[in-house]
């Protein structure tokens, strides 16, 4: 059943100084499955983190429309969830009192609301750090309370945009594996944005490769292990997923290196 239905959706933006518009987005088309772990890469400038906000609602289409369970996105919602490369969370709120806010926004009574909150940090593995300030946490722990901000007040659709891009790959491959554990426990729709091919066949059970600006989709791979168990890493099958992503996106990378390149050199 699909979740996230994008048909033919463009996004332009007008660039100061520049008569001609930004065209970011154009004709784009992706079906996210309910429940599933999309990845969604491309070369840089290519329109992943435009989608997302699309689908978001915090900005809309040019052309084209967005739909969720069949109705249109014409703003936020409380049926999504976002998380962000950087942590967005409140420096002057506790970690238990940052997951608590979106329950706040929904009304939610203040013991249940410090339930919920309790509940979820648990869930991504912070149990006992709830009264921690973000600058008493490691970049992880401070991602894992932003996930369980997301996750606390309970949407249907979780969008994320490179959210582990900033941290070590040791705590990055961590967190990979607890977000597949939440994926598992909580079967939220999840989006991925990620510049990591490795981390896309990982975590993704599709991955939408994208083309070089104006972005769209260029191919869905699907990618089915036998199993999951033990280091995904060293299947047998995840090299040869990681070199037909790569194929795809070799020539998008170059392309978009070549726009790069001519920007430059009109604004030399």
């Amino acid at each position: 059943m699909t979740k996230i239905s994008i048909r033919d959706v463009s996004k332009t933006f007008q660039v100061r100084d520049d008569p001609e518009p930004f065209t970011a987005l154009a004709g784009t088309d992706l079906d996210v499955r309910e429940g599933e772990f999309l990845t969604l890469v491309g070369p840089s400038g290519c329109g992943k983190s435009t989608l997302l906000d699309l689908i978001a609602g915090l900005t809309a289409p040019t052309s084209g429309e967005i739909r969720i369970d069949g109705t249109p996105v014409t703003g936020p919602g409380l049926d999504r969830g976002v998380v962000f490369q950087q942590y967005a969370l409140f420096p002057w709120r506790t970690a238990q009192a940052n997951v608590e806010f979106g329950l706040e926004a929904k009304g939610v009574p203040r013991k249940e609301r410090a339930r919920r909150a309790r509940e979820h940090l648990a869930l991504v593995g912070l149990a006992g750090f709830g009264e921690r300030y973000p600058h008493e946490l490691s970049g992880g722990m401070r991602q894992r309370v932003a996930i369980a901000r997301s996750l606390a007040f309970d949407p249907d659709v979780l969008l994320m945009d490179e959210p582990f891009a900033a941290l070590d790959a040791q705590t990055r491959e961590s967190l990979q594996e607890e977000l597949l554990r939440v994926w598992e426990h909580t079967g939220k729709t999840v989006v991925f944005i990620t510049h990591g091919i490795d981390e896309a066949v990982y975590l993704g059970e599709r991955v939408a490769v994208m083309t070089s600006r104006p972005g769209r989709v260029k191919e869905v791979v699907d990618v089915r292990f036998d199993t999951r168990e033990g280091d995904l890493r060293a299947h047998p099958a995840f090299g040869e997923y990681r070199h037909h992503v790569w194929s795809l996106l070799r020539e998008e990378v170059a392309a978009a290196q070549v726009q790069e390149r001519e920007v430059a050199t009109s604004h030399g």
